[in-house]
């Protein structure tokens, strides 16, 4: 049924969603998005689902978003490029919403879109051996669809300490950032999310999604102006000089203009 990840759900209705593209270290691809916005609405909807495990499959939770992906877009039309952004912003969105409790099981790399997909999550889990960077500026881009997510996660005054400067950090400041919630061994990695799930499976399913809704609704905002305003700020960084570099820089393994 899908391509670019794996659903599957056992018989407690904890279901699973990988991500599946071990090969490009689960880059966002726009299938990728599209089966994950899809697999969200069908988890959502399905009442025997209790939860769901989001992970990813291979050497890395999510490497962000698939560069050649990226690539078309800066040489696509100006309509191709909002609908492809929106396209994004409605993935995560539709995570970010999805009724049934999200635990992210993160290992390995989780950049850029990765640490926005761990911010969707209610519960992220990181092994101790994990590496996380909000990477976009070194390409001229910037965190705009995961920003919401991210700035809600860690708080603006956390979030100003990675977002902007590309910097790497590791699985414990990671957890002193609010990304996650918790750093194990990687032996332990499995346990830890089995513990988080097994809770909510004592819980009325109705009241889950009630008190996840209302969670959201106290929280801060990110409703379709907010959105909007994050696809505007995606689409004109992908118009940019910078970005049409940083890119370039990338796919010729060389530095970038603005590298010292």
């Amino acid at each position: 049924m899908y391509e670019t990840i794996d659903l599957k759900c056992d018989d407690r209705g904890v279901a699973r969603l990988t991500l599946n593209r071990p090969d490009k270290h689960n880059a966002l691809s726009a299938r990728m998005i599209d089966e994950l916005t899809e697999a969200a609405g069908t988890l959502g909807r399905d009442p025997t689902v209790r939860a769901v495990v989001l992970a990813g499959a291979g050497e890395s939770f999510c490497a962000g978003g698939d560069l050649g992906w990226m690539r078309e877009q800066m040489a696509a039309d100006g309509p191709t490029r909002a609908r492809e952004a929106t396209k994004l912003a409605q993935m995560l969105n539709a995570l970010n919403t999805c009724p049934k409790p999200v635990i992210g099981r993160i290992h390995g790399n989780a950049f850029g879109g990765g640490v926005g997909m761990a911010s969707v999550c209610d519960v992220a889990i990181g092994s101790g051996k994990a590496r996380f960077g909000l990477t976009e500026t070194k390409l001229g881009l910037i965190p705009a669809t995961i920003g919401p997510y991210v700035v809600a996660r860690m708080g603006e005054a956390m979030a100003r300490r990675v977002f902007m400067s590309a910097r790497l950090f590791g699985a414990e400041e990671a957890v002193s950032l609010g990304l996650l919630a918790r750093a194990v061994a990687p032996e332990d990695l499995d346990a830890a999310v089995e513990a988080e799930v097994a809770p909510y499976l004592a819980c009325a399913p109705g009241a889950v999604a009630d008190a996840k809704a209302l969670a959201r609704r106290l929280g801060p905002r990110i409703d379709e102006a907010v959105i909007a305003e994050t696809i505007e700020a995606l689409v004109k960084r992908w118009e940019s000089a910078e970005a049409e570099e940083g890119i370039a820089a990338f796919f010729d393994k060389r530095a970038p203009a603005w590298k010292t």
